[in-house]
């Protein structure tokens, strides 16, 4: 067995009269994907600062293979005036040496398609620089990726690229350790969980979907105290079981072990008592656009941009929409035209009478979101409003939504100048909330929130009643909080997609990459006269198809039988590590086969039409 690439030996560090890690000892593989989850403040970047070596323990011991390459993307990339671009990313070589490459050819076209490779690092944007340190990174062949964040300012298309791309990597034996708010990213890319809390480190193997369901199970055994944390556990886990995972064509986890668990929990939201409910509370109106046009002037030798034409659009009470669209379409914009923070070139933009809007945006520093970094955490609030009624009717003091939000003992008498930026986001849609809005534009909410208080800001949304419009690159938050998605086009329309976020980008799959100049018609050309070539199947092909078809079913259920039968002994010797072990690998292998019958199946139903 070969050994780690970096381990941690009896590790303690503290800061002031706080330890974040006690005692910790782990280790990181070849081609392990390890997600790293826990609230703000618990110690996840301590952990990846220790690993990495660029803090030392105050005791224990951390060693690394002495050749391991290690490449480290941080939250915050540092700027280094005078330094372009392709200095950063292919080390200043041009374009016909390093886009010979397929592999460095992929990257740099999918990550950095709008950037000029000249352009001086200084001169971009923070979103920018984030994705060309992403890019260096990955093009930087090392066996230890530390991924902070990496899912921050990609849109939903450029994750879901992401995903394969690390997955290919981890493949070829690189390890990553990946801190992210992102579930579905993390249950797509990682094979364990580490998730820090309480000074100690806690592993599970899986992705995220099944580290819910240990965790929950953990919980269970040891019939945990903790009523409420367990109760949004639960609800997770029927969101997982009946939710975006359900909905793909290739589930990697099977929920079927939850199934006692989850037993008679009701789905997280009535939708039509919430929507009759916001009816009396907003009436028949919120926001009506009405032919709406808007196009942005470019920048100086830049062309303008129309982002929107024609757009009428009526938002009613109660609803619950999910807006994607590639970076550049215009979901940001379009917030802002809806909140009045913005006019269109042309058409209108009607607010009804008893709107109460509140507009969570990008940047806590935006006006109307101005925090005094001079005043307490406490103060703040209660300078809002001691007590609040939700628009669910329930009372709520202070001081519990703030608990609920995180900030308790110390935190509530820390000034507001001294919080992360996690700890500014919470606090700043703790304030929206009491604002008792009955409509909320939540631009990218999901941004350096931990997974714990994402979960607690869901479930406030189950049982909110009002108008909600969230842009979000986040597909679990997208899929869990809301019941429609609308998806940005880039040529000025704006659609619904009655498949979600995965019809999206199927949509964007299937279109190829447009070429540029006088190629671009002749492309298209070629593309249809390819598909007008393809012959169609034959009888005899189509009666093998249905054959196929019904043998693989046979296959895939029996194969389900067995793993329901694994997972029943799983949660019966849950303290056996051995068995457990052995037994997960059985499921990982029928897994396997269940993916490789389920593409099978595909290719036959595309036979059969």
């Amino acid at each position: 067995m070969a050994p780690n690439l970096v381990n941690a030996e009896q590790v303690t560090k503290a800061f002031g009269t706080r330890t974040l890690l006690d005692g910790v000892s782990l280790g990181v593989g070849a081609s392990e994907v390890i997600g790293v989850v826990g609230r703000n403040g618990d110690g996840k970047s301590t952990l990846l600062r220790i690993l990495t070596g660029s803090l030392e323990p105050d005791s224990g011991r951390v060693t690394r293979t002495g050749s391991v390459s290690i490449g480290v993307l941080a939250q915050a990339e540092q700027v280094v005036p005078g330094r372009t671009v392709r200095d950063l990313i292919v080390g200043g070589e041009p374009d016909h040496v390093w886009a010979a490459d397929p592999y460095r050819r992929a990257v740099v076209s999918e990550l950095l398609a709008d950037i000029d490779l000249d352009a001086d690092t200084a001169r971009l944007s923070g979103g920018e620089r984030r994705r060309v340190g992403l890019v260096a990174l990955m093009l930087g062949d090392h066996d230890l990726l530390v991924l902070d964040e990496p899912t921050n300012h990609l849109d939903v298309e450029a994750v879901a690229w992401l995903a394969t791309h690390l997955r290919t990597l981890a493949e070829r034996g690189t390890a990553m350790l990946v801190v992210s708010h992102d579930r579905w990213f993390l249950d797509a890319v990682c094979s364990r969980i580490w998730e820090v809390h309480d000074g100690v480190v806690d592993a599970y193997d899986g992705g995220y979907a099944a580290y819910v369901l240990a965790r929950a199970e953990r919980a269970r055994q040891a019939q945990a105290t903790e009523a409420r944390r367990k109760n949004l556990l639960r609800k997770e886990l029927a969101w997982l079981r009946r939710g975006a995972p359900a909905r793909t064509s290739k589930p990697k986890f099977r929920i079927d072990a939850a199934n006692q668990l989850i037993e008679g929990e009701p789905p997280p939201r009535d939708r039509l008592a919430l929507e009759q409910f916001a009816v009396t509370r907003l009436g028949k109106d919120v926001i009506d656009l009405t032919d709406v046009d808007l196009t942005l002037t470019g920048r100086e030798g830049e062309p303008d941009r129309e982002l929107l034409r024609k757009l009428t659009w009526s938002i009613g009470p109660g609803q619950r929409i999910g807006l994607v669209g590639v970076n550049g379409a215009g979901k940001t914009t379009l917030l802002k035209l809806m909140s009045g923070a913005l006019s269109p070139t042309s058409g209108k933009v009607k607010h009804g009478k008893t709107l109460r809007l509140a507009h969570l945006t990008q940047d806590v520093t935006e006006t109307g979101h101005d925090l005094d970094p001079n005043e307490r955490v406490l103060e703040s609030v209660n300078r809002l409003k001691m007590d609040t009624q939700l628009a669910t009717g329930r009372e709520a003091t202070a001081s519990s939504l703030l608990e609920d939000f995180g900030f308790t003992g110390t935190r509530l008498v820390t000034r507001i100048g001294e919080l992360s930026g996690g700890e500014r986001r919470r606090l700043q849609f703790l304030r929206l909330l009491m604002g008792e809005p009955n409509v909320l534009l939540l631009d990218e909410p999901t941004n350096d929130l931990d997974i714990d208080t994402l979960t607690v800001l869901e479930d406030y949304l189950d049982s909110w009643p009002g108008t909600l419009i969230v842009v979000s690159h986040d597909r679990y938050f997208l899929e869990r909080v809301c019941d429609v998605t609308y998806a940005l086009m880039g040529d000025g329309r704006c659609v619904m997609l009655p498949g979600g976020v995965e019809q999206y980008l199927e949509h964007r799959r299937s279109q190829e990459r447009p070429p540029t100049g006088k190629s671009r018609a002749h492309s298209q050309s070629a593309a249809a006269e390819a598909a007008q070539s393809e012959p169609a199947a034959s009888p005899a092909e189509i009666r093998q198809a249905k054959k196929d078809l019904a043998r693989i079913e046979g296959q895939l259920a029996k194969i389900a039988i067995q793993r329901e039968k694994i997972h029943a002994e799983m949660g019966e010797k849950a303290s056996d590590y051995a068995e457990l072990a052995r037994l997960q690998a059985k499921d990982t292998e029928l897994a396997d086969q269940v993916e490789a019958l389920e593409m099978e199946w595909l290719e036959a139903a595309e036979v059969v039409g």
